[in-house]
């Protein structure tokens, strides 16, 4: 199991090959995509048939097709298809057969049951000539994952929610490219072609991509491919951080499967508190968690969950916000000074006066409601910093704030947002925003407080005060 686009596949087609290179067994890749989406367990059968005849009539296959002579009679009695299939064919093979099943958790339903079902019967009966020798079903989930709702899980076997089959031998998951690994890659592109990357180009790859392969290649593919063409010309930070905007603005195919990914009840109920800071509800099952992890979206690191990378940091954020981005009028001019620096007092008072107005309202419509605050502020600054800075996101689970960082024409304003429900809210926010701002080597940062107590008045919420705390400046914006 992994997120998508993590080289699964690919690891596949070599794992294929080393066994075909004269080892003991022989091995099988079959893609099943064409069966997604398709509950009806005779329809399903027939698809899932095909897909290994088309993978046996690949040149070195370990066998011929067994053809329609036998596959349709079998499909007579479709919840038997596949093991009577998988009989035949490993007893024509001669060697114990490795199964790679790309793509297994794209079934769903009752093919899905009807599927892992029959696979069991052939587990039952491991070590016989006439069972495949190993299975290994490959996606972004774990087995236990496969059949999600309880109707379903009922229908498997009974045994509860931790693996419909206690068939797994293990769980694999491909880890992101290290960070020296990442240099590897990187080098091999400078040999090839005599381009160098510079020092701080490398290290914004990796704090951007945390070794995703997907992102890791898809960011160097833009800048040396698109942007950066002149091989005699080395490539910077800012061409990556170019090329992170393309993939972004542009909805790449993995960025679009991730905001797939975030409608997803058991998805958001992870996301939605981990945008507000907060702990998990009591209601979120450790398997949501397990789910969120197995995709690639977050990690856990020195025992707390965060987000995966610095680019799902701000894609996330971004995509669930996009329409209501749009529906915003605001310009970059009207907050600049006429250095070109930002007037952040000018700023904060148009969020104060946009979010009485219509911010508020608009908030309760997100999918995201616990995060609804938070996400609809970096909507308004999103729409203001666009094209001529960048916002550096930082949220966890329990971490209790949203850390905003504001990079503007070289200069950094610090913003940590929090949701006042007690009175101690502002008194440990500013003690937070200081610690925020000495990390990050800055005297002055804003606090953003929403005021969510019942009973408060508008006039109450609207606030703005500035005090000193340990040699900080620190501006109190209430909302």
């Amino acid at each position: 199991m992994s997120g998508r686009q993590t080289g699964k596949t690919t690891c596949v087609r070599w794992i294929a090959e080393h066994l075909r290179a004269g080892g003991p067994q022989a091995a099988l890749g079959v893609d099943l995509e064409a069966a997604r989406e398709t509950p009806d367990v005779a329809e399903a059968m027939r698809t899932i048939l095909d897909c290994f005849e088309r993978a046996l009539s690949m040149p070195r296959s370990p066998v011929a097709p067994l053809g329609t002579a036998v596959t349709d009679p079998l499909l007579t009695t479709p919840r038997t298809a596949l093991t009577r299939y998988l009989e035949q064919l490993a007893g024509r093979v001669g060697k114990p057969l490795v199964l790679l099943l790309d793509e297994a958790d794209s079934l769903v339903g009752a093919a899905m049951v009807s599927f892992l079902t029959q696979l069991r019967d052939l587990y039952m009966r491991r070590g016989d000539t006439s069972a495949p020798f190993c299975v290994v079903l490959i996606g972004v989930r774990a087995l236990r994952d496969y059949a999600l709702s309880t109707e379903e899980r009922r229908a498997v076997t009974g045994l509860g929610t931790s693996s419909p089959f206690n068939v797994t031998v293990e769980n694999v998951g491909l880890a992101p490219f290290r960070e020296a690994e990442v240099a590897e890659l990187i080098g091999q592109h400078t040999a090839e072609t005599g381009q160098r990357f510079e020092p701080d180009a490398l290290a914004r790859l990796w704090e951007l991509s945390q070794g995703h392969p997907w992102l890791v290649n898809a960011l160097a593919d833009q800048t040396t491919r698109r942007d950066v063409r002149d091989r005699t010309r080395a490539v910077t930070a800012d061409d990556i951080e170019r090329a992170k905007d393309t993939i972004i603005l542009e909805r790449r195919t993995h960025i679009d499967s991730l905001a797939a990914r975030l409608r997803e009840p058991r998805v958001r109920r992870v996301i939605d508190p981990m945008i507000a800071g907060a702990t998990l509800a009591p209601d979120v099952l450790d398997e949501d968690l397990a789910y969120v992890r197995s995709l690639g979206i977050v990690r856990i690191r020195d025992g707390r969950c965060e987000i995966a990378n610095a680019i799902y940091r701000e894609v996330i954020p971004r995509v669930i916000t996009y329409l209501p981005q749009l529906a915003i009028e605001q310009e970059s001019k009207r907050y600049l000074r006429p250095d070109g620096s930002l007037d952040m007092p000018k700023l904060m008072a148009a969020w104060q006066e946009f979010w009485r107005e219509d911010g508020h309202i608009a908030a309760q419509g997100f999918g995201y409601q616990e995060s609804g605050p938070h996400l609809m502020l970096m909507a308004f600054l999103q729409r203001v910093i666009n094209g001529g800075g960048r916002i550096t996101r930082e949220y966890a689970l329990g971490k209790d704030a949203l850390d905003l960082l504001i990079e503007w024409r070289g200069a950094r304003y610090a913003i940590e947002v929090k949701l006042r429900r007690h009175t101690t809210t502002e008194t440990k926010g500013i003690a937070q925003l200081a610690g925020y701002l000495d990390a990050l080597g800055l005297a002055e940062g804003w606090l953003m407080i929403f005021d969510l107590r019942a009973g408060t008045s508008w006039d109450e919420r609207i606030t703005t005060r500035t005090v000193t705390h340990e040699g900080h400046t620190i501006h109190v914006v209430g909302c």
